[in-house]
C-alpha cells in the first residue's frame, strides 16, 4: 500500500547516511564477488539477493502476505541463486 503523501516524514541524516553506507556497501560488495565470478552470474545473485530480501522486509515490516506460493517463489529464487554459484564454473 504505502504511505500517502501526508504521512510522508522527511528524510533526516541518519537516514540519508545508512542509506548511502549501505549502498556502497552493496556496490563494493558486488565488486568482490566479480573477482571470483563471471560478471554475468554475480550480477544475478546481487539482483537476486536484493529480490528475496525486499520481499522479505514486505512480509516482516509492512504485513504483506506471507502466502505459500510467495514461500514457493522466494525458495525458487533463492535455489536459483545457489544453483548460478555452484555451477558458474568458478573456483571456490
Amino acid at each position: 500500500m504505502g504511505l500517502g503523501p501526508q504521512e510522508r516524514q522527511p528524510a533526516k541524516a541518519p537516514d540519508v547516511a545508512g542509506v548511502l553506507i549501505a549502498l556502497a556497501s552493496s556496490m563494493i560488495l558486488l565488486w568482490v564477488a566479480t573477482q571470483k565470478l563471471p560478471i554475468g552470474t554475480a550480477y544475478a545473485i546481487w539482483t537476486g539477493i536484493g529480490a528475496v530480501g525486499a520481499a522479505l522486509v514486505g512480509i516482516l515490516f509492512y504485513n504483506e502476505p506471507a502466502t505459500a506460493v510467495r514461500a514457493v517463489c522466494i525458495l525458487l529464487i533463492v535455489s536459483g541463486i545457489v544453483g548460478l554459484k555452484l555451477f558458474s564454473g568458478a573456483a571456490a
